[in-house]
């Protein structure tokens, strides 16, 4: 049965959220980094300055403006030219404050002196460091050919400067966090449309939300405009199988079992398609495949559906129904961490075809097509070596990686194999993959299997614990970016570009700075002449009076069609057409169209474990943050009500949670408002570095207890796919 809330509860979630925003902008002075900061500065004369920025609390990057009263940020503003984040800043935009003054920051170059983890650091000074990193990538590339360095970056404008440098450094093997979050998603709905839509959620009619919970796991604009297009008359359908924010607000939820969703969206194309419930000139002249889909879902009927998600059939059709009747203003969201099962590309390409055959490409309230913001790339000639081996590590394991991103998880397969060839160097920059990806223990194994291992990151993180060399980086605000065009959703394609807000801390030094050094020791420095002002020149080449704006208004918006673009543009796909039936798996012997298999059914006395996000943690980057972490706390483990019951367990226990891989323990939240089959708890805990104070000690890691399958198309992580035990642990 539908779960229904009215909208009343809608306006009480404004009210909340503004009190949340207010609290960690009201908590920043109580914090011991930003005391030591003042006391240091000269006596407050009350001189205040104000300067632009864009958040990199998350990876939404909303404008911000820094309020500066001598030399220290007191405060954090949103931007109101800033349109993708619709003139707001979250809870964790404003404690940027306490990441710029956080006690637990890098301070220093260190080099380990000890074993692995044990915690034996020696500071050092940079000269030293950069001669030692330079020595050490130029050994293992004579040792191992270039490609036995492995570089891994997280989510940053200055990110691309490392991919530069591997690529002139001579190393094919490069991973990027995407590849535990995002990419079956952008693969499926790239195979389809031909690229990766935004979804126009603030002039939907109606939209069903499987899995994304963005009332809590905020992306800009989408979670700000829901709630305005909800208090327009919009509708929400939430399928999850537990009860988010999304859920309570949403006009109706369905708790699906986990690993189902295909089966409910080829149901929704059976009743559409079946019932001529879309629009037949559009789908003739924009779509290929219509017949061959036609046959293809004839199995897949409500009541079929229904045996699988244990959501009624007279449901499912009767929201097929109503999605054709507000197209083309409706949609299937097309979510973003898709990073669940291993059919997880095929499971979004069914999202993909659903929202094809509503006909809402391109088109108000539909799914939009990115608009040109005019950026430019900076391009150049990276050096050929011969001695290199034909490809990177993880090729060929699945048909459709990315290879910008790669796969992580197959990297460390074959990192820990040897095969196809060794790879003994790794430099990380800004990402935790000992925090975020599944089966820690793996990682830790992989850690152990290099030669040498190199970090630069802002906090000593549990991979920067494992690490031989940890380089200080500076905050957001603290250091110069590259300009970045973002997209989203109406009046959001824009420009923006980060400059000092305050010089930065103690010895920390840009990535941007350090691979620069290094490849002058490397007789690479060819690559990198050249400063950010200058690179930020070649990329705003062609946009004229784009550099006047970023510096008066902190963002810059080229003019361009919003839809429509489509009307005289070619689909990048084989039939040049939306694909419901695709040519290009076919001639690689993928599934043309997505064909249901159920999930793995839970063993007895066992649950499935499912991943979410609060709108308080980022990955595992925020959860040490002395303004987010008042708010937070400890993770929980939520446990249904009837399985705790059943298992001995009560409210504020500690239970231990343990899979074929690992094992935690943590403080157990006893709910209706998960399934019975199902455990839940929140990333980012239970982490291995002592020096990660505020957390140290406190609650289970994800990635000890996940195991590390992967999506069987593109190589990302299936993170959904992890059975545990739960067990009451007795005080001693």
């Amino acid at each position: 049965m539908a779960h229904n809330k009215t909208r009343l509860s809608r306006r009480d979630f404004f009210k909340a959220s503004g009190m949340l925003a207010a609290a960690a902008a009201g908590s920043v002075p109580v914090l011991g980094g930003l005391e030591t900061a003042s006391a240091q500065s000269k006596k407050s004369v009350g001189n205040w300055e104000s300067a632009f920025s864009a958040c990199d609390m998350c990876f939404n990057k909303c404008g911000c403006i820094a309020r500066v009263q001598d030399g220290v940020v007191k405060k954090l503003d949103p931007n109101p030219k800033f349109l993708k984040s619709r003139g707001m800043l979250c809870a964790r935009g404003n404690a940027g404050v306490a990441q710029l003054y956080d006690p637990d920051r890098l301070k220093h170059p260190l080099l380990r002196k000890g074993a692995r983890g044990e915690g034996k650091w020696q500071r050092i000074p940079w000269d030293e460091a950069i001669d030692l990193l330079a020595t050490k990538m130029q050994a293992i590339r004579e040792k191992y050919t270039p490609c036995g360095h492995l570089f891994t970056a997280g989510t940053d404008l200055q990110s691309q400067f490392v991919g530069r440098f591997a690529e002139v450094y001579g190393s094919y093997n490069v991973t990027s966090h995407e590849s535990l979050c995002l990419l079956s998603g952008s693969r499926a709905f790239l195979d389809t449309f031909g690229e990766v839509p935004f979804a126009d959620v603030l002039n939907s009619k109606y939209i069903v939300m499987a899995g994304a919970n963005r009332f809590e796991a905020l992306v800009t604009p989408d979670s700000i405009d829901l709630m305005t297009a909800m208090q327009k008359g919009s509708k929400l359908v939430v399928l999850d199988p537990r009860y988010t924010k999304t859920a309570a607000l949403a006009d109706e939820w369905y708790p699906i079992r986990p690993g189902t969703d295909m089966a409910f969206m080829l149901a929704l194309a059976h009743v559409i398609i079946n019932e001529k419930l879309y629009d037949e000139k559009w789908i003739a002249d924009k779509t290929y495949g219509i017949e061959q889909l036609r046959e293809h879902v004839q199995k897949y009927d409500p009541r079929f559906a229904s045996e699988e998600c244990g959501i009624p059939a007279q449901d499912i059709a009767r929201i097929a129904r109503e999605l054709a009747a507000a197209a083309p203003a409706s949609m299937i969201y097309p979510g973003r961490r898709t990073s669940d099962y291993r059919n997880s590309t095929q499971i979004r390409r069914s999202f993909a075809i659903v929202n094809g055959l509503l006909g809402n490409w391109d088109r108000p309230g539909g799914l939009l097509a990115a608009r040109e913001v005019g950026l430019k790339g900076v391009p150049y000639d990276a050096p050929w070596y011969d001695d290199n081996p034909g490809d990177r590590v993880d090729a060929h394991k699945v048909p459709m990686m990315f290879e910008h991103d790669g796969s992580f998880l197959i990297t460390r397969d074959a990192v820990l194999s040897g095969k196809p060839y060794p790879v003994k160097g790794w430099f990380v920059y800004k990402t935790n993959p000992l925090g975020t990806a599944p089966d820690r223990a793996r990682t830790i194994e992989m850690c152990n299997a290099m030669e040498f291992m190199a970090v630069v990151d802002i906090a000593m993180s549990d991979t920067a614990w494992m690490a031989d060399l940890v380089l200080p980086a500076p905050s957001y605000l603290e250091r110069q970016d590259p300009a970045s065009g973002l997209q989203g959703s109406v009046a959001c394609a824009c420009v923006v570009q980060r400059d000092p807000v305050v010089p930065a801390l103690y010895e920390s030094r840009p990535v941007f700075d350090v691979l620069k050094a290094v490849a002058g020791k490397l007789e690479l420095g060819e690559y990198f002449d050249f400063t950010i002002e200058e690179y930020r020149r070649q990329q705003l080449r062609e946009l004229p009076g784009a550099a006047e704006a970023l510096a008066k208004d902190g963002v810059y918006y080229n003019p361009s069609k919003v839809y429509g673009i489509y009307e005289d543009r070619v689909y990048k796909t084989l039939s040049k057409k939306v694909e419901f039936y695709n040519q290009r798996y076919e001639k690689m012997g993928v599934d043309p169209m997505p064909v249901y298999s159920p999930p793995a059914r839970v063993p007895e006395n066992r649950f499935r474990m499912v991943l979410g996000r609060s709108a308080l943690v980022t990955q595992s980057s925020s959860q040490n943050n002395a303004v987010l972490h008042q708010l937070t706390g400890a993770n929980t483990l939520w446990l249904n009500t009837k399985s705790a019951a059943k298992l001995g367990i009560s409210s504020g226990d500690t239970v231990e949670v343990s899979s074929s891989t690992g094992r935690g323990e943590l403080k157990v939240e006893i709910t209706d408002g998960i399934r019975e089959d199902t455990v839940y708890m929140l990333s980012g805990f239970g982490p291995l570095s002592p020096q990660l104070s505020l957390i140290f000690g406190e609650g289970a890691s994800m990635a000890a207890v996940l195991t590390g399958e992967y999506d069987e198309i593109c190589g990302n992580a299936a993170m959904h796919e992890t059975f545990v035990s739960v067990t009451r642990k007795v005080a001693s």
